[in-house]
């Protein structure tokens, strides 16, 4: 990606986290890029789809380092923890992204199915890790559907904290203690 086109990108992202997709302009973009309508409109079509590559390339970056990190990994459980220290990283560092996706699922417009279809894809991604705990003797009897949900959740409301605190946080304390809360009751111990 060029110069222009990333911070056609990057203001956008700003822009639609801070004040939402509907009342951000593509005169307001421009202005805050600083290039001319032309110039946006060589590298975008339109604001939609600059909405829709932001979304694209975020969720990728997002299931990409998920699919990585979990290679690495053998067992269902530390896989789990795996997916969990990485949201935690990407909510933190690119937090405009999260909130977009956010506050765009709700809804019935275009938008609003195509941000929860891309939260519903990725949560499949950790519905499964939680199945194969399952076959394997990994993880207590439970329903995948529910603890993925459980898990994304506990990470977006890390964020709500963070707001709450208003100032940053360590991400590697907020991880630990969301291990704690979150994985002890999945574990298979000897008394199952």
């Amino acid at each position: 990606m060029n110069r222009t086109k990333r911070k056609i990108f990057e203001t956008s992202m700003k822009l639609f986290a801070e004040k939402g997709y509907d009342a951000t302009s593509v005169e307001e973009i421009t202005s805050v890029v600083g290039v001319a309508k032309g110039t946006l409109y060589y590298h975008f079509s339109s604001k939609e789809e600059i909405f829709n590559f932001l979304v694209d390339e975020g969720m990728k970056l997002l299931q990409n380092s998920i699919t990585i990190k979990i290679s690495q990994k053998d067992n269902s459980i530390d896989k789990l923890k795996s997916i969990l220290l990485i949201q935690l990283k990407i909510m933190y560092k690119y937090e405009d992204f999260i909130t977009i996706i956010l506050s765009q699922m709700w809804g019935h417009d275009s938008r609003n199915v195509q941000c929860q279809q891309y939260v519903f894809k990725y949560l499949e991604i950790i519905e499964q890790i939680i199945k194969e705990g399952i076959e394997r003797g990994e993880i207590i009897n439970s329903d995948p559907e529910t603890i993925s949900a459980e898990i994304f959740s506990a990470t977006c409301i890390s964020m709500l904290y963070r707001i709450k605190k208003n100032k940053d946080i360590n991400i590697n304390d907020l991880y630990k203690e969301l291990e704690n809360i979150l994985f002890k009751g999945l574990l298979i111990t000897k008394e199952d």
